[in-house]
């Protein structure tokens, strides 16, 4: 009796190692074969999507590229076609005789519409579908308040999700071996990947801090928790010291799992010689909480995605001088600080958190642009871009989402002076400024002569802070 076949599509999961839906594959039959769709509303975006950043694009294809060597030593292969998954999955599935589909559940509004019209067509040709949660420690559903709600507020969900990561005492699963592969004369012709390799554009590949593909993200958790996560706190607050995990575009594609994340910041617990390590993880765990909280929210809330939580913020009247818009994401407004950090997103696809938190404020609050237009320049620069994450992040910052203090605002000297107090970041990053004395160029106030061709400040902050509060003022009631 012939082996029945069971096709694997991955998404967000582009490892072999700790995939709870390649583990569910793999239990109904060894004969697994993955699939990757190219899907043109994530890969060339309509404007109603988020885009796709050349940074992750690379990231993406390079990935998918030792995915694809993964799977032929596990002994099966991973097939990369391009089109819509709802028309081009059913087709492979028939092509290779697929009896059973699986896939991880994602929290993003398109994809799960997509993948209950994908579903719904493979049912109707009599195909099982196999769906469950892999990018998330704890499931959406099981999150609620003590009244049955969606948590809207970061501590008490904190406080739940911690709580139920620990009791289940969480351990990761090896990679699948002995899959069986397809007979050659089921294989699709093509690959897209080699021609899509030459077309992302991507400029930073050597430089970005962020290395694609499930080795390099094993390789990176085991040099982060060896050395910065023990001192995560305060290190992870300054942008000139290497003490971040950089797994973000990890976590964000799935090269990484949060489970892998999760037990190695356990296994770090036990080598920790005092109570600051301790507490250095269990800051690192609290940041792996709010990723959950951003991709829960977006998932109970989906409508995040389109607009403020705080229904008020709708009547905000943004000036968004374009101008100054450009100046911003270009690293040209004046104030070396958010130069820094647009430049360094700019040439490596990635930027310290600490300094996404400044220019956020800075755009929204300095220069009175709506955080949608923040929103979406960071998804067409970050390698890391992930629409829950940075959504919650430009919401926080404007303080039109979940949990927000009403006026947070960053003065973005004080934050220089506080996080790159010998301006090593910034004279990194805005070379020409490097003659420039340590006061001047954390404050900003930078005399003609020393500043040459750098431009003067945009705006004043004190002033743009006074006009910011007036224009809230309007919206309170």
């Amino acid at each position: 009796m012939p082996t029945s076949r069971v096709l694997f599509w991955h998404r967000r999961d582009l490892r072999l190692a700790d995939n709870l839906g390649l583990v569910a594959a793999a239990q109904i039959s060894p004969a697994v074969t993955g699939v990757y769709v190219l899907d043109p509303a994530v890969i060339n975006p309509p404007p109603e999507l988020p885009p796709m950043a050349p940074a992750r694009l690379w990231f993406l294809i390079e990935s998918l590229v030792e995915l694809q060597q993964r799977w032929r030593d596990a002994g099966s292969r991973l097939l990369v076609v391009e089109g819509d998954p709802v028309a081009v999955l059913p087709q492979v599935a028939q092509q290779i005789g697929a009896e059973a589909v699986v896939w991880n559940r994602d929290v993003e509004p398109y994809a799960r519409k997509r993948d209950r019209q994908v579903a719904k067509t493979l049912q109707a040709d009599g195909r099982r579908v196999v769906v469950d949660w892999d990018q998330l420690l704890i499931a959406p559903e099981l999150l609620k308040t003590g009244a049955g709600d969606p948590y809207r507020v970061y501590g008490p969900f904190l406080r739940n999700w911690r709580g139920q990561v620990l009791a289940q005492k969480l351990t990761t699963v090896a990679a699948p071996t002995g899959l069986v592969d397809l007979p050659p004369e089921l294989v699709p012709d093509g690959d897209p990947l080699p021609a899509l390799r030459e077309s992302h554009g991507f400029q930073g590949t050597e430089i970005c801090p962020c290395r694609p593909g499930e080795a390099a993200a094993l390789e990176q958790l085991t040099t982060f928790c060896d050395g910065p996560l023990l001192g995560y706190e305060p290190d992870r607050n300054f942008p000139g010291t290497a003490g971040t995990s950089y797994l973000s575009a990890a976590l964000s594609v799935g090269t990484l799992s949060p489970r892998q994340a999760w037990c190695a910041a356990q296994d770090s617990r036990e080598q920790a010689r005092s109570e600051e390590q301790l507490q250095a993880i269990a800051v690192w765990e609290q940041e792996l909480g709010w990723r959950e909280f951003y991709q829960q929210a977006l998932f109970h809330f989906p409508e995040l995605a389109d607009g403020p939580y705080r229904e008020q913020w709708r009547r905000f009247p943004w000036e968004n001088n374009e101008d100054w818009f450009d100046f911003w994401k270009e690293g040209q407004t004046g104030m070396p600080i958010i130069d820094a950090a647009m430049r360094q997103l700019n040439q490596t696809g990635w930027m310290h958190n600490r300094c996404r938190m400044i220019v956020a404020s800075y755009l929204v609050k300095d220069l009175i642009c709506d955080w949608r237009l923040g929103e979406r320049a960071f998804m067409e620069l970050e390698v890391d871009g992930d629409l829950a994450a940075n959504n919650g992040g430009w919401q926080w910052s404007a303080s039109s989402g979940m949990d927000p203090k009403p006026l947070r605002i960053f003065n973005p000297a004080t934050q220089a002076s506080k996080f790159d107090s010998a301006g090593d970041y910034i004279r990194r990053w805005v070379p020409e400024l490097r003659h420039v004395n340590t006061k001047d160029l954390l404050s900003g106030e930078i005399g003609a002569l020393e500043r040459r061709d750098y431009p003067e400040p945009l705006v004043d902050h004190k002033k743009q802070q006074a006009r910011f509060k007036a224009l809230y003022a309007t919206i309170r009631s």
